[in-house]
């Protein structure tokens, strides 16, 4: 079967054509250069030979769905939707250079990376689920990894709500991360079959290879069908891999939906259970809150965490005492203050000014109190420099005409990111622990990883370097 030529790219007032992204059965996607704000940007163009009123409809359908859910951060933002000259419908997107279809089977993802990823497209699934809206077609080429290395979930192009995926016909889908009862048209989506296509996409990320495929057997449709419906989860095949972690994507990819999580919320948990049981940071749920519950919930992080053990539980619990213990103290000198200016102009007004000696004690108090504040303030500046993790063991390995660095997660917090410096020059932060640089035969390759909070750099790591032309 032949590919098609994509499509011409329309002619976009405002917008300046660069190349072809991506040809789909429906769509083509094209990279744009936006030029107020001046900024790359991904449009997608729906094809003029399939564009009819249910088209139109669909398309229009997930141009409001991407609008309703893009200020999630793991889900692409849409930026506008309209119709060109030529009468067909395009939506402008947020660019991302790459997906995890490209790297996920091209060199072994770090388990914490995986369950980092799982939890936050896992809450991007959660929140649209509470949006009712059932997206239908999870898998690892559906997740994009943006400029600064967070993964966001896009193509919600096959979308539909809760209430009418019984009755709707799904107009694709992805066999490899299909739940059986899809494939076998009993439903055309529910929030079990999004559980199974979450535990799918995950255990590709950690295996190289769908589900359910045989590295060199027949993964024809049929044989792949057959295989999903019948055939028990084989096991990822990688050591490294707990069997905590497996038996949540056992669960997940169970044949029975009744048997698997009862939903992305409970995905969520299980993940993250696998981080603590690994010592690893606990990748933050990503979900919004209503406002009556933002209102009565203590710490969202520690509400969702899911304690090891008495050590972490002890941990967790001084950690809010610590909090809590700030907090007071920052509300009891803001009222202090206050009302030491209250009654102080008020003795101003009524009484004659104070002898010398207590004038003196007062100006002792307060430079004592300046000292302190100062001192503090240092103490605070330097204990914030000290905590920024410091990335070690950077590991290299040549990879066809490219240099994969990798390391190890360090305990990286949400806005945390890596700042990877390759040949003396500082890439663009990221939040993966991998980065990769063109091999050069006639030199060593050379990187260092630091990791950057709160607009400050910690310690880099110690410089890894590999020879490119070495066998």
């Amino acid at each position: 079967m032949t590919r098609r030529l994509p499509s011409t790219p329309p002619n976009l007032p405002g917008f300046s054509f660069i190349r072809v992204l991506g040809a789909g059965g429906f769509a083509d996607v094209f990279l744009y250069e936006q030029n107020m704000p001046r900024r790359l940007v991904a449009v997608k163009v729906l094809l003029a030979e399939v564009v009819n009123d249910d088209v139109r409809r669909m398309f229009q359908a997930e141009a409001n769905l991407m609008a309703q859910l893009s200020s999630h951060p793991s889900i692409l933002t849409v930026y506008q939707a309209s119709v060109a000259a030529d009468g067909r419908p395009y939506l402008v997107m947020e660019y991302c250079s790459a997906t995890l279809g490209q790297r996920y089977r091209a060199v072994q993802l770090p388990i914490a990376e995986v369950l980092s990823i799982g939890v936050r497209i896992a809450s991007a699934i959660e929140t649209a689920h509470r949006q009712g809206v059932l997206h239908r077609d999870i898998k690892p080429s559906n997740i994009l990894t943006t400029a600064y290395g967070h993964p966001v979930l896009a193509d919600f192009g096959i979308a539909a709500t809760l209430g009418q995926a019984e009755a709707s016909d799904a107009v694709g889908l992805s066999i490899p991360w299909s739940a059986p009862e899809v494939l076998l048209d009993e439903v055309s989506g529910t929030v079990a079959s999004e559980v199974w296509s979450l535990g799918a996409t995950v255990y590709s990320l950690l295996a190289g290879r769908s589900p359910f495929e045989v590295p060199g057997g027949d993964n024809g449709t049929r044989a792949l069908i057959a295989r999903i419906e019948r055939t028990k989860l084989p096991p990822t095949g990688r050591p490294d891999v707990p069997r905590s972690l497996e038996a949540v994507l056992a669960r997940a990819m169970s044949k029975r939906p009744a048997d698997r999580q009862a939903g992305a919320l409970e995905f969520i948990r299980d993940l993250q259970s696998v981080e603590e049981e690994l010592n690893l940071p606990q990748t933050p749920l990503e979900v919004a809150m209503d406002d009556w519950a933002l209102a009565t919930a203590v710490d969202l992080d520690e509400r969702t965490r899911l304690g090891a053990g008495s050590s972490a539980d002890a941990a967790a619990s001084r950690s809010r005492r610590r909090r809590s213990s700030s907090a007071r103290a920052g509300a009891a000198t803001v009222d202090s203050r206050s009302r030491g200016t209250a009654r102080g102009s008020g003795a101003r007004r009524a009484t004659a000014p104070p002898p010398p000696r207590r004038l003196m004690w007062g100006v002792g108090i307060a430079a004592a109190v300046f000292v302190g504040l100062v001192a503090a303030g240092l103490l605070t500046v330097a204990r914030g420099a000290a905590s920024i993790p410091v990335v070690s063991d950077v590991r290299a390995e040549v990879v066809g005409e490219n240099v994969v660095f990798s390391w190890d997660d360090p305990g990286l917090r949400p806005g945390d990111t890596y700042i990877v410096t390759v040949g003396g020059s500082d890439r663009p932060p990221q939040r993966e622990t991998v980065a990769t640089a063109p091999a050069d035969a006639s030199a060593s390759v050379c990187a260092t990883v630091s990791v950057s909070r709160d607009g400050r750099s910690g310690p880099p790591s110690a410089e890894r370097c590999v020879e490119a032309g070495a066998p």
